[in-house]
């Protein structure tokens, strides 16, 4: 066998029916075994980007590694966006590109890329095949390294000589042993034991979670804990789904555009116990005022990330489904208390809201909010990267892990629409809704005709307000209303001034995306009215087959609550909401 036939043979082993990618000079001897391999799928995407989201969107969805395949050069450099994503949201991803003849790495030959040095720091691991008896092998560490611990994506490099060389006698190793890399599951059992007592003892307890949760399958270990115990929980933009939204003790997403609840639970717990979370800026704010008057525990599978961003009193190191399931067996149960109650107001007293929009478009808030009226659970829904996506991530009814999926530690435009092919590809009993925005989805709009050709029944959402809504709201909010280089119509003629107002604009749609979809195949509807919003949801929702929905909502809308950059958690502005 050569190295082609190795690799294609070791992905089957890995359980691997499906690669996005995109062809090219060096990877030829691969796509010509693809050729005459009918059970693994090739997804053609239009370009290397979104070939990379769409594994990432398959891979979060299903829970599998996402597997990617592209050229050398610029198809393996167009992937660099795709792996960054994956690898602040902890997506499992092995990422295969050709390279150029080992014996002219390093010449600057054409379309030579040196990947190991580009992707060293954005992926978890990296390998450059320069042997094709160590391609077996590599393979197999890949996948395990890519699904075990924290996952994460990898990057192969594979150069085309290695392709074409061949083996005698190929086996694919069934087992693996990384001295290095032995990702410990189990937590300290004497750690969570005081984890338990302090629970017992703590007046304000409150669980903080996020993807972590997901990531582990501990959906059912968390809720089985809050029933046990009924502590008030947040749960972060990569968590949303592990709890329902309609949870008694769920109180929101926190941080920067989270809820007054979360965010007031934040910063009055004495005990706080942190689960699959990185502590992220977006949520702690500075990191001394974050939670300060707190005992902080720490359970998270990545050393690394205990202590790092924020002081942790009782950390415990260990598989989130393995430690939650400790804990259930050593705590108390625990009766809803005063404590139960306060948080229970401030669900009550705060709720998210929104108003009707004055200049008689549509509100963004009520397209996210009437949508829950059309799919059902089993929706899958996936967001691009602005105000759209914090809409979606506050209004839309969560209630199962893994149905929701958006880029949060890059905020990477372009995800939404190739994440939202691989998802719906790797569960096709299942609907999928992809929500953007007017900026976000061109960054990948080529994808269409990836949706369109493979029959992929996606309802796509564009909430247009012709702006980049959130780098305009921060203008907004923080820069005196300068809005430089935010109107998504603006041109040399416009003067500095420029409102953009409709009615003045020369640019009616700049693009026409209800045109642009009917290019690309797929129906196209519009609703420019708030009456609109409803008929044109209803006739995408059930219509057959792909279809894009463009709904023009109010230019100068903003996402609140908010708190502002460097501001702790405290200080939340609700703008002029009833």
């Amino acid at each position: 066998m050569n190295g082609a036939e190795i690799l294609i043979d070791a992905l089957k082993k890995e359980g691997v029916n499906t690669i996005f990618g995109y062809p090219g000079g060096v990877v030829i001897p691969i796509f010509d075994v693809l050729y005459s391999t009918p059970d693994i799928r090739f997804v053609l995407t239009r370009h290397e980007q979104g070939a990379t989201h769409a594994a990432d969107g398959y891979s979060r969805s299903t829970g599998k590694v996402g597997v990617c395949l592209v050229t050398s050069g610029p198809g393996a450099t167009n992937t660099i966006t795709g792996i960054a994503t994956a690898k602040l949201d902890s997506s499992p991803l092995v990422v295969i590109s050709g390279q150029v003849h080992t014996s002219n790495i390093g010449s600057d030959a054409f379309q030579e890329t040196d990947m190991i040095g580009l992707t060293r720091s954005i992926c978890k691991h990296n390998y450059l095949v320069k042997d094709v008896h160590d391609l077996a092998k590599t393979i197999k560490e890949a996948f395990y390294i890519a699904k075990s611990g924290r996952p994460g994506p990898v990057s192969i490099d594979l150069p085309v000589n290695v392709q074409n060389a061949k083996v005698k006698n190929y086996t694919y190793p069934e087992t693996i042993d990384l001295p290095g890399y032995k990702p410990v599951l189990e937590g300290n059992t004497l750690q969570i034991e005081k984890l338990a007592r302090a629970i017992e003892q703590a007046k304000k307890p409150l669980l903080y979670t996020g993807g972590g949760i997901i990531a582990a399958n501990a959906t059912d270990s968390l809720l089985a804990l809050l029933d046990k115990t009924q502590i008030p929980i947040v749960v972060t933009l990569m968590g949303l789904g592990s709890v329902p939204y309609d949870h008694p003790c769920y109180l929101g997403m926190p941080g920067m555009h989270g809820t007054i609840a979360a965010n007031k639970a934040l910063m009055e717990c004495d005990l706080l116990i942190a689960v699959g979370v990185r502590f992220d800026d977006r949520v702690t704010g500075p990191p001394h005022l974050f939670a300060n008057q707190a005992t902080i525990a720490h359970i998270d599978i990545d050393p690394a990330e205990i202590g790092k961003n924020v002081k942790t009193h009782l950390p415990v190191v260990g598989d989130a489904k393995y430690v939650l399931e400790e804990l259930y067996r050593h705590v108390k149960p625990r009766l809803p208390d005063a404590w139960n109650e306060r948080t229970t107001y401030w669900k009550k007293q705060y709720p998210l809201t929104y108003r009707k929009s004055k200049d008689g478009l549509i509100s963004p808030q009520s397209v996210i909010d009437k949508l829950n009226d059309f799919v059902g659970p089993e929706t899958l829904v996936v967001t691009d990267v602005g105000q759209h996506q914090m809409w979606a991530a506050m209004y839309y009814h969560h209630q199962k892990p893994r149905h929701f999926l958006s880029s949060g530690g890059l905020g990477t435009m372009g995800f939404g629409l190739p994440a939202a092919i691989g998802a719906s590809i790797g569960n096709p009993q299942k609907p999928v809704v992809c929500i953007s925005g007017d900026g976000s989805i061109q960054m990948n709009i080529q994808e269409l005709a990836t949706c369109s050709i493979n029959h992929l029944p996606i309802k796509i959402l564009i909430i247009n307000n012709t702006y980049l809504g959130m780098v305009r709201q921060w203008q907004d909010l923080f820069w005196n209303k300068k809005y430089s280089q935010v109107c998504l119509k603006q041109g040399p003629t416009c003067p500095p001034d420029c409102t953009g107002d409709p009615k003045t604009c020369p640019f009616e749609y700049i693009p026409d995306f209800v045109k642009v979809a009917e290019a690309y195949n797929i129906k196209g509807l519009r609703a420019s009215t708030p009456e609109e919003v409803i008929p044109v949801l209803k006739e995408g929702i059930e219509t057959q087959g792909p279809v894009l929905m463009e709904f023009m909502v109010s230019r100068e809308e903003n996402v609140f609550p908010m708190v502002s950059a460097g501001k702790p958690l405290s200080d939340i502005m609700t703008g002029d909401k009833p």
